[in-house]
């Protein structure tokens, strides 16, 4: 198929496109087919131009062609072009060639286009004129009607289930841009889509928000919470790439899913008026060349100033002094200092190792389903960890109507309890205590909450619940020692577990820093069901700690 058989020029310049769409040519050769025309006596059938006509292009390289007025493609005309740029209209529009380059896993990646916050409808499907070898080759209108289309930006997506997402952010404009694309299997990234679709307890809490992982650093910010559900945390790693997925029917934050990539800036702001601002609005600033748009995906306001992050959906990033408006609220402020940028992960969860996450830049999880193994980035862009949390469980119990009595506490060398692990450093002596002072700092693998034993001065290790603890000093629930006093210097011992069976086991959770020795004992002298009394050195260790009862009759 000749150029000349899929293409019509008129005698008002309209050069138009009337093949079947399966054929495409470059913009050098629409030149040569317009210059072809051009020499000719005269005009026939519907090519109508000739030597009488003005010149309707001219050629500053092979990829660089101008379309003289009255001489113009359109959008249709110009889908079955490549290889290069087309100018016409004096250079108020222009068509820009783009050309991306790389790998892809799959032959069937579909690659996306995001230009001025939206995706571009595709006429590629899998990519075209990619006889040399490159992904796709077709051009693109960078400028309209006077007007560079969100400054001749360009994101190439790729964005299959089941491989890896890349993108590459690319300026249109003369002759022929490239973009770089590589993707290869994703194998933390298997499960079919209808399968992730099917996960519903998975679930995000969206919004500037303080997250307590347990470190010790206190509440630190992030823009989400997943919470897993019933679900694994790599699990959710698929569920979100689900989200973001070619085709997606998914919003989040506000925005379809496909566009999506997360927090790329953040900012300091001043001079508030008319709020406050409503996280996932679109907010506005600039004109001009210092236009741009954002989605807010987290606001800390303190009134009259504070701080936002947000994703950059068109022109550029606002800088210091410009004035800010809430598209939803209709709230003002001013940019005040410097603007961060921030990186952002292809997936926008960040990566998955199969049973731990790296989050991306201010991704947050709810603390019950992360691990020491995982690595958290906050909104200050410091990173975290929770603590080794493990679990000890003593097994093989018998709760109900005649339960056995489980005690685990530290072991002093010999295998009997360590009673003098700690001591008193105040006197116990009113009728509503409610601290215990130690005269050391608190064991660092110390439970969040649970029983101490205090010896009084009637020699009674008396059982006392806390509810928390810091540095040296339990917190207890009100507690009488008025006719009982423990005096300081009296011992304490931490009781891990300390209680009568309710279950068939009984267990305790603490921050791993070293291995515990620990003692456990367990009793039961109950009619019907005596055992001999049980006892076993333990270790509390990097995994935890298991003990199973072993049951003998006490005959």
């Amino acid at each position: 198929m000749a150029i000349a058989d899929d293409f019509t020029v008129a005698t008002n310049g309209n050069i138009r496109y009337g093949g079947a769409g399966s054929t495409y040519y470059t913009v050098y050769e629409l030149h040569r087919f317009l210059q072809d025309l051009a020499d000719n006596a005269a005009s026939s059938g519907d090519d109508l131009l000739d030597i009488t006509d003005v010149n309707p292009s001219s050629a500053s390289t092979q990829q660089i062609i101008a379309l003289n007025s009255p001489y113009n493609i359109d959008d249709d005309a110009a889908e079955q072009l490549y290889g290069g740029s087309i100018t016409q209209s004096g250079g108020n529009t222009v068509y820009s060639g783009l050309k991306v380059i790389g790998s892809v896993n799959s032959a069937s990646t579909e690659l996306l286009i995001v230009q001025n916050g939206a995706l571009v409808t595709s006429w590629w499907s899998t990519g075209i004129n990619t006889a040399d070898g490159s992904l796709n080759r077709i051009v693109i209108k960078s400028r309209d009607a006077g007007a560079d289309i969100d400054g001749k930006l360009i994101r190439v997506m790729a964005r299959e289930l089941g491989d890896t997402y890349a993108e590459f952010a690319v300026t249109l404009g003369e002759g022929e841009s490239v973009a770089a694309i590589q993707t290869v299997p994703d194998l933390n990234n298997q499960t079919a889509a209808g399968t992730i679709a099917t996960w519903s307890s998975i679930a995000n809490t969206e919004g500037y928000q303080l997250l307590d992982l347990g470190d010790g650093s206190g509440g630190q910010p992030y823009y989400s919470q997943w919470d897993i559900g019933s679900q694994s945390v790599n699990d959710v790693y698929e569920y979100t790439k689900y989200i973001q997925r070619r085709g997606t029917a998914e919003t989040i934050h506000g925005i379809s899913g496909v566009l999506f990539r997360g927090i790329t800036h953040e900012l300091a702001y001043d001079n508030e008026a008319s709020g406050p601002f409503s996280e996932n609005e679109v907010i506005s600033w600039g004109t001009g060349a210092t236009a741009g748009t954002g989605a807010l995906l987290a606001l800390d306001d303190n009134g009259a100033t504070g701080s936002m992050w947000i994703q950059l959906l068109t022109g550029v990033a606002p800088t210091d002094g410009l004035e800010i408006t809430g598209g939803t609220s209709s709230a003002t402020c001013d940019v005040n200092g410097t603007v961060t940028a921030r990186t952002v992960s292809t997936a926008f969860i960040g990566s998955s190792t199969g049973t731990n996450i790296i989050g991306a830049f201010g991704i947050g999880f709810d603390v019950n389903d992360v691990s020491a193994s995982d690595t958290l980035t906050d909104l200050d862009g410091d990173t975290n960890s929770p603590p080794n949390n493990q679990t000890f469980t003593v097994g093989n119990l018998v709760a109900g109507g005649s339960p056995d009595y489980v005690i685990v506490g530290p072991n002093d060398g010999a295998d009997e309890l360590d009673l003098d692990q700690l001591s008193l450093d105040t006197t116990l002596s009113g009728g509503t205590e409610t601290a215990v002072v130690v005269t050391t700092s608190i064991p660092s693998d110390t439970p969040v909450s649970g029983t101490i034993r205090i010896l009084t001065d009637a020699g009674i290790y008396q059982k006392v619940a806390y509810t928390s603890w810091t540095g040296s000093t339990f917190t207890i629930t009100s507690t009488d020692f008025s006719g009982d006093n423990a005096t300081a210097g009296n011992n304490v011992f931490i009781s891990y577990i300390d209680t009568t069976a309710s279950t068939t086991s009984e267990t305790f959770t603490a921050i791993y820093s070293s291995d515990r020795s620990l003692v456990v004992k367990v009793r039961n002298g109950n009619d019907g069901a005596e055992i001999v009394p049980f006892k076993t050195p333990a270790t509390f260790g990097s995994a935890g700690g298991t003990v199973t009862t072993i049951r003998t009759d006490d005959v």
